[in-house]
């Protein structure tokens, strides 16, 4: 099977799976739903004239700051794009795993992750372009007259929406990559959402040293232009460079570990 032929193959496949379907659904409406409720929450404030509101972001900042935690959706399809693989079909289909037949089709591995890789990105990529410009407009609007015009927002924001959805591509494919090593979904799922919603212990490792800036989500955060919480942190474009590199980095052990498995 040719590479066009395995990423039209995976593509379908990806997109019947239910737990690829709830992450897509996950990431565009946790995502837009958070950012409803915070520009609600601030634009109540400041009309009962609460100036506080603003004393950590800005009325342009409103919705960029949930950016990173819209990954979820992502990290949930790049985990589930090879964990679905390895997950034991029913008994009444006869109680295999999925990897056989994908080998048996695509019987080089190399091509079978290339497929999955770029189809990865580029539903990844659609989810964030789709995903990132929405949540900026909707909280712009929810703020009613505290809002910022649409060319004032693009003027100010623009590229970072772009580093946005690069920054979600990135860390789908770390994610994809992990899950590649682990060969199970449970670890990297609870590892990657805890670091992205509950506490983020990358994070905090900055505050103990300079070298955590350079882990792939806080050096990639620099993209975004958020959690700027540390002198350290990289800026714009060697921190997208970084974050390149782990996941490149990853990608390339996870292939050759991939490639000399049994199944």
């Amino acid at each position: 099977m040719t590479l066009g032929n395995a990423i039209a193959a995976e593509l379908r496949k990806l997109l019947t799976l239910p737990s690829a379907l709830l992450a897509l659904a996950l990431g565009a409406l946790s995502t837009l739903g958070f950012a409803a409720m915070t520009a609600s929450s601030l634009r109540d404030r400041l009309d009962s004239g609460d100036s506080s509101a603003l004393a950590y972001t800005t009325t342009m900042e409103t919705g960029f700051n949930l950016i990173p935690m819209g990954t979820i959706g992502t990290v949930v399809l790049g985990v589930v794009i090879i964990s679905s693989e390895y997950a034991a079909n029913r008994k009444d289909a006869g109680g295999g795993r999925q990897i056989l037949a994908s080998l048996t089709c695509v019987p080089r591995r190399g091509v079978l992750l290339a497929a999955k890789t770029i189809v990865l990105i580029l539903v990844s990529g659609v989810l964030g372009a789709v995903t990132i410009p929405a949540t900026i407009a909707l909280s712009q609007f929810l703020l009613g007259a505290h809002g910022n015009s649409p060319s004032a927002v693009v003027a100010a924001l623009g590229w970072r929406a772009v580093g946005g959805v690069v920054y979600w591509v990135l860390i789908s494919v770390i994610a994809f990559a992990v899950t590649v090593l682990t060969r199970s979904g449970i670890v990297p799922l609870i590892a990657f959402i805890a670091n992205l919603t509950l506490v983020s212990v990358t994070f905090m490792l900055t505050k103990l040293t300079p070298l955590a800036n350079y882990l792939p989500d806080v050096a990639g955060a620099g993209m975004v232009g958020v959690f700027h919480l540390t002198d350290g942190m990289l800026d714009p474009l060697p921190g997208g460079l970084v974050m390149t590199a782990w996941a490149a980095g990853l990608l390339a052990i996870a292939a050759r570990v991939f490639a000399r498995r049994d199944g």
